[in-house]
């Protein structure tokens, strides 16, 4: 079955000190996914179920690097799963907190949507789409992580696309991720797409997202939530980067009402 991309780009940074290479096994690599997976599906559990505010700032460089324009924006953030079918789909819904103003040069800026969830790379539905291999370790917080490189086998399901006129194509991603050996916990990924999508304008993607912990008073266990994630995308004449900053996690409650009529 096809799967539907999660996150998408549509065209108009802890401190970690290097440790040498760890000694990798297949037994080694094996346990760190499956533990990786186990994280997941337990985050996963309870996303649906939690609400958060989405600071977003776009920016659109000069070829010195410089900002050209910048727009800031905020949003009440929510992500909604469904598993229709067998087939794993994450949808964002988001209520403008403060617009931005509009510009009145039609300034072409860069939209950037789910990369909120580039954890699923390691979801158990998408993780046969990749390859996996430990390329070391690195110290953060006075704790070993282990690094995981992952790389995107072409023509099998992937979690991003690039929408651009009216299609999608999908990314071949590949990147590597700091996982807690012991927890499977998730403190960092970063992603790039290679010149595969060079002949329809694409120059170069990166994209990094950051983990921490987030304080949930109404839920048992610790949960590491997105914090930050950066999108750097170029094409031979354009520069974009966005940048999206999750903070005040908080569980998303409805309330109804039903009134009987007499």
């Amino acid at each position: 079955m096809k799967a539907r991309p999660q996150f998408a780009i549509v065209l108009a940074a802890g401190l970690f000190l290097a440790r040498p290479a760890a000694a990798e096994t297949s037994s080694d690599l094996q346990g760190i996914i499956a533990r990786a997976n186990a994280q997941i599906l337990k985050l996963l559990d309870q996303f649906s179920n939690l609400k958060c505010t989405e600071l977003v700032k776009q920016e659109k460089l000069r070829p010195d690097g410089k900002t050209e324009r910048k727009e800031e924006s905020s949003y009440d953030y929510l992500v909604i799963l469904t598993n229709d079918g067998g087939e794993l789909t994450l949808n964002e819904s988001r209520m403008a907190l403060r617009q931005v103003k509009t510009d009145r040069k039609n300034t072409p800026m860069l939209l950037s949507n789910g990369f909120a969830t580039m954890f699923l790379v390691f979801h158990p539905y998408y993780a046969e789409s990749f390859r996996f291999r430990i390329t070391g370790s690195a110290i953060d917080d006075n704790r070993t992580l282990v690094k995981v490189s992952f790389e995107h086998n072409p023509g099998t399901r992937s979690v991003a696309a690039l929408a651009l006129r009216g299609r999608e194509y999908p990314l071949e991603l590949s990147g590597e991720a700091w996982i807690d050996p012991q927890t499977g916990v998730i403190t960092r990924i970063q992603a790039t797409v290679g010149d595969t999508l060079q002949d329809i304008g694409l120059k170069s993607l990166q994209s990094e997202v950051e983990f921490s912990p987030a304080p949930l008073h109404e839920l048992s266990g610790t949960y590491w939530l997105p914090t930050l994630a950066t999108v750097d995308v170029e094409t031979p004449r354009q520069h974009w980067r966005n940048t999206h900053r999750f903070t005040d996690y908080r569980l998303f409650s409805v309330s109804t009402e039903e009134h009987v009529k007499q």
